[in-house]
């Protein structure tokens, strides 16, 4: 590919494989994501969802393949990417509030020891304002619940200023006002520009994304939303946990990654739709 098209892309993959030890993470992976749009990954769990996000971070080595970012190689330059990775444990011994929380995001720009900007300010205010944690600013994050914290996390992604946010599991097992303010920013982000890579099991979820990795080691399938949540394709990523009911609806019953039981999703291909409690995806 010549250099003015990489231009165009926030994401190059090519026959990139990842393993860890003898297990195959990600097998050939070849992907072009142009810059500016929301991305949805969606697979079975353990299917290479985060191992993906991992080698655009920098953060997993991949084994074999190319891998760009912004049209450059790995690792991307700092500032370029932000990583805001899933179920970021929590240590009680070593408090931190929520304001040094999402300020850590702004430690890669200028260190420990240099004072924000007023830009940096104006970064960390809207970021908290978007996120609607500024209520909790100066609660410590073990007190908060599993939404709080995860719209602080993504706050401190925010605030980075990336012109790639890799997000891992956004919305998973999240109160339905958190997800809500969640999806908006992904939209915002993208509106401003930004390309947005979020990982879901959720069907749902991804039909809202501009375009839709359907992963299982293997890349399935990459598209549009109808393009790539068609029965066919579903049934190779999901096998036995994919169900056709008699409606033509198909039910998604993949366990979720924190340990709960499974939850039967559906989901719809209609992308105005907000609300994620209930979801029919129709292919009667």
């Amino acid at each position: 590919m010549r250099d003015q098209d990489r231009s165009d892309l926030a994401v190059e993959l090519e026959d990139v494989c990842v393993r860890y030890g003898e297990i195959e993470a990600l097998h050939d992976a070849t992907l072009r994501i142009p810059r500016g749009v929301s991305v949805a990954v969606i697979g079975p769990n353990g299917s290479g969802k985060s191992t993906l996000l991992g080698v655009l971070s920098g953060l997993v080595t991949v084994e074999c393949g190319m891998v760009r970012v912004l049209g450059e190689p790995l690792p991307p330059r700092r500032g370029r990417v932000a990583h805001v990775l899933q179920d970021t444990s929590v240590r009680p011994e070593v408090p931190m509030t929520v304001a040094e929380t999402v300020r850590l995001g702004t430690y890669a720009e200028l260190g420990l020891l240099r004072r924000p900007t007023a830009r940096t300010r104006e970064r960390i205010r809207e970021a908290v304002e978007r996120l609607a944690i500024g209520d909790l600013l100066d609660r410590q994050l073990p007190e908060l619940s599993g939404g709080q914290r995860q719209r602080v996390l993504i706050a401190q992604g925010l605030v980075q200023d990336a012109d790639v946010l890799l997000l891992d599991e956004p919305v998973a097992g999240l109160d339905v006002t958190s997800q809500r303010i969640i999806l908006d920013v992904i939209e915002a982000e993208r509106d401003r520009g930004r390309t947005v890579i979020t990982t879901t099991h959720d069907i749902g979820s991804a039909a809202r994304a501009d375009l839709v990795v359907l992963v299982a080691t293997d890349v399935i399938a990459f598209g549009t939303p109808d393009e790539v949540l068609t029965p066919e394709h579903l049934s190779r990523a999901f096998g036995g946990h994919l169900h056709m009911l008699p409606d033509g609806t198909l039910v998604l019953d993949d366990p979720a990654h924190h340990g709960a039981p499974a939850a039967p999703a559906a989901a719809s291909l209609d992308h105005g739709h907000h609300d994620h409690e209930h979801h029919a995806y129709d292919h009667a």
